[in-house]
């Protein structure tokens, strides 16, 4: 019989792509997600009964044993950006991430990867970094030999970043972002995935590995590249970070006041102050070349899916060859 390997969030951007390549690799692969019914999509990635979405509640030991029983290998990339009801940055990034490692060990599991962040630091003033730093610590507590991957910021048809600006060009001549000067180096989804899957298959030393893409640039600068790709002139305004914290704050009450009826999915104080903090690889962390894995550039992959936010959509190349074109 094939192994069996359990991926948590394997629905989510990161944990769909380790799921098409794991079932690529001939394992059956078991899904763990709130809502199965919403991650149906992932059963085309096998044949018929090889990938299957299941219900589980990372923040219940039951839930999590039942998803890991019989499992060979275990993935976990669950990860939030804003807290939302009881799925807080403690309950889900540290005592969810410990939680699956431990009961990981107890299962006999013989391959964990665990999905982190750059950036994660237990002193940080940040929920988010601080959460990722102690889950990175109960988890090689609980298993030693786990693989951790911490990418930097990731980007691919999914993704929530160059999307959701690419979007913002639609509303206006001028694009404000927060930490224009913060240094970043986008790492393409797959890459992360062909990472991730090198834990599972024991082809990867236990540790901890920091992933970034072959470019290094700033939040100004990403802007302007994206906006090349969608053909949009636009004014990249920088927003002060104490004018960033203010809108936070107000955005984050709003949530609070209406028992997250409202979500702030606009800018949080716990993101702003995230965005004051390059988002890059450090000097001498292990890596990319350490698995192998030579990675993509943004170039080679923003043009295949930014380009319907472009004036003229999918038209746009040919009208461009069209003012080539002499009149008779």
């Amino acid at each position: 019989m094939s192994k069996l390997v359990t991926i948590f969030g394997g629905s989510g951007f990161v944990g769909r792509y380790i799921a098409r390549r794991m079932a690529k690799e001939g394992w059956r692969v078991r899904v763990a997600v709130r809502r199965p019914n919403e991650a149906l999509f992932v059963r085309p990635y096998g044949t018929p009964g090889q990938v299957e979405p299941l219900a589980c509640n990372i923040r219940d030991d039951a839930s999590v044993r039942a998803m890991i029983h019989g499992a060979d290998a275990v993935v976990n990339c669950v990860g939030i950006l804003n807290r939302s009801g009881k799925n807080t940055f403690d309950a889900v990034q540290a005592e969810g991430a410990g939680r699956i490692a431990r009961i990981a060990t107890e299962a006999g599991v013989a391959q964990l990867v665990h999905v982190s962040a750059i950036g994660a630091d237990a002193q940080s003033d940040s929920d988010y970094a601080r959460s990722k730093a102690e889950g990175e610590a109960a988890v090689l507590a609980a298993f030693p030999s786990a693989v951790i991957l911490r990418p930097s910021i990731i980007f691919g048809t999914e993704d929530g970043f160059f999307n959701r600006f690419a979007g913002m060009t639609r509303m206006g001549p001028i694009l404000p972002v927060v930490g224009a000067g913060t240094r970043f180096q986008p790492v393409h989804v797959d890459d992360v995935a062909r990472a991730a899957v090198k834990g599972v298959l024991g082809q990867a030393a236990p540790g901890i590995y920091e992933l970034g893409g072959p470019d290094v640039d700033t939040f100004r600068g990403l802007m302007g590249r994206m906006l090349k790709v969608v053909q949009r002139r636009r004014a990249v305004i920088n927003v002060p970070f104490f004018m960033a914290r203010i809108m936070g704050f107000g955005f984050d009450m709003v949530q609070a006041v209406t028992l997250g009826l409202i979500e702030n999915k606009m800018i949080t104080r716990d993101q702003v102050r995230n965005l004051a903090r390059d988002n890059v690889v450090a000097p001498g962390a292990r890596g990319f070349a350490d698995l192998g894995i030579s990675p993509t550039s943004m170039e080679a992959v923003l043009p295949e899916y930014l380009w319907r936010f472009r004036a003229s959509g999918q038209y746009a190349a040919i009208k461009d060859s069209a003012k080539n074109l002499k009149k008779v």
